[in-house]
């Protein structure tokens, strides 16, 4: 096994050791921020900063709700009560109080904890949000959680209960103020003895600073930002694995000629059949097999058109993502206009865009594990190919790699479902105040479950189709197909049944989710 299988397969590694630490700071101040930041942080731990313009933007609409907290005029959410209790007016003394019953109440998630990167993810949408300067929330929340995440102490956080937001957040918010807990090598410890370790002391909460840390939309696009970095990455593996499964079923090079793919204008079949043609341009086997059959089934001749339109659809949610990392979200919202500030209820917090962007990449992701799943088909089944029978020269007494196409099938019936939308279903939530939801974090979360599956059918893929060309007795292979069977064959051996299959495929998967395994392609899928 490769060095890299090595440290992948460490089970007592924490989460954050698979990615490498990034020095370079990732500055909050007046330019745009992208879901690459998010994931520079949350994934390669790259320090958070908060530039003078960014504190001193969060400072002033901290001020104004300060002077609104001390009026008797009902404000939503800095001197009311929440949802349908809007209409409760509370005494200055008392806002404190609701703040941190807010955080109580609203931390009721359920299931098993987001993972460390999921958290730190949302925490620094969080941070984004804020330092749009329309929060109002205390400057002192904001820098705690700057502090939290340069530490790497990650809260405990329950995956499920959220209809869009309030829930995540709350765990998060319950950490700054010394209650709830954090995430420690695999458990969990009382935030109170976690912070104390580290000399922090925990926070006390002022006026909307409770709303501010539950509202927004930080929760979904913290989770999107991570689904787009691993969405990006299963692109370029299909490209990667399609390439060898073409060769192995002797495709006809056709299909895959610029003259042909260029009169599709989409970008991403552009960009797709670019990439499949550099990676089998030099195959003196496909030169060889030319001509040798009219046509090759679609999930052969069709990955530039398919999977180019899920990269289309990845490049639109991109573009979604990113648009709502420059929006301020939280309700209400601080309004400056002509040196005048209005306090203002409205919807922002709502994630349709976020959920709509995640949906439809889940779509694209059950396309490419679908796409995949059918090429490891035709990989096994004699009537499909040249191949000895279930990629096995002693057929009947062995069964090859039969089953695992039928894994790849289980997953890729899973994704189909995964791929139901989540946005267009609704609840009525808050009596009758909140009547619509976006179920965007939902929508995030599934997404994130279908990489996870089509991780698991690209590495059975690519596990069958380096079987499959060992099995061929050829006068030579492309440089980048070669360059791919070679490095999985440092993962894994040509497969005699003599050891579970599962090994392998868990290997290859660990490979494939490497943050470093596509760096060889980089001539390639660039």
């Amino acid at each position: 096994m490769s060095d890299v299988s090595m440290q992948m397969m460490s089970g007592k590694q924490k989460k954050m050791d698979q990615y490498e630490r990034m020095d370079q700071q990732v500055v909050i101040g007046d330019i745009p921020l992208s879901w690459r930041d998010v994931v520079n942080v949350a994934r390669h731990a790259a320090p958070l900063v908060l530039s003078r313009a960014c504190r001193e933007r969060v400072q002033q609409a901290r001020d104004v709700v300060e002077q609104v907290a001390a009026s008797t005029v009902p404000h939503y959410g800095i001197n009311t009560g929440l949802g349908a209790l809007c209409h409760v007016v509370l005494e200055r003394e008392a806002l404190s109080s609701l703040s941190k019953h807010t955080l109580m109440s609203h931390a009721c998630g359920v299931g098993a904890p987001l993972r460390e990167d999921q958290v730190r993810a949302i925490m620094c949408c969080a941070v984004i949000n804020y330092s749009h300067g329309h929060s109002g929330i205390s400057p002192a929340l904001v820098e705690r959680l700057v502090q939290l995440l340069n530490a790497n102490i990650v809260p405990w956080v329950p995956s499920r209960g959220s209809v869009g937001y309030l829930t995540h957040m709350a765990h998060i918010g319950l950490v700054l103020i010394g209650e709830g807990e954090v995430l420690v090598e695999g458990g969990r410890m009382a935030a109170s003895e976690v912070l104390r370790q580290h000399a922090i002391t925990p926070l006390e909460l002022g006026p909307k600073d409770g709303l501010s840390l539950v509202n927004g939309t930080p929760a979904m696009t913290g989770l999107a930002c991570l689904v787009l970095d691993d969405a990006a990455r299963v692109a370029d593996w299909a490209e990667v694995a399609g390439a060898m499964s073409f060769e192995a079923l002797r495709g006809q090079r056709d299909a895959l000629d610029p003259a042909v793919t260029g009169l599709k204008r989409h970008p991403g079949v552009q960009h797709s059949a670019g990439i499949l043609r550099r990676l089998l341009t030099d195959s003196p086997w496909l030169e060889q097999c030319q001509g040798d059959h009219l046509q090759d089934a679609l999930s052969l001749r069709s990955m530039p058109q398919v999977h180019g339109a899920c990269r289309d659809q990845w490049e639109h949610a991109t573009r979604q993502i990113d648009l709502e990392l420059q929006s301020a979200t939280d309700n209400p919202l601080v309004i400056a206009e002509d040196g005048h500030y209005r306090i203002v209820s409205q919807a922002n917090p709502h994630g349709a865009s976020v959920a709509m962007a995640c949906d439809v990449l889940a779509m694209a992701v059950a396309e490419w594990g679908s796409m995949s799943e059918r090429r490891s088909y035709r990989l096994v089944t004699p009537q499909a190919n040249d191949l000895p029978a279930f990629l096995t020269r002693e057929g009947g007494i062995k069964s090859g790699m039969m089953i695992a196409q039928y894994t790849a099938a289980s997953l890729a019936a899973d994704n189909k479902r995964l791929a139901q939308p989540a946005v267009v279903d609704n609840f009525l939530t808050s009596g009758l105040q909140e009547d619509h939801l976006s179920f965007g974090e939902s929508a995030a979360l599934k997404l994130d479950q279908a990489l996870e599956n089509t991780y698991q059918i690209l590495a059975i893929e690519m596990l069958l189709a380096a079987q499959a060309l060992d099995l061929i007795e050829a006068p030579g292979f492309a440089s980048g197909t070669e360059l791919a069977r070679r490095l999985i064959r440092e993962q894994v051996a040509y497969y005699m049944e003599e050891h579970p299959l599962h090994r392998d495929i868990e290997n290859l998967h660990a490979w494939l989710r490497h943050p470093h395994s596509l760096s060889p392609f980089a001539g390639y899928v660039g």
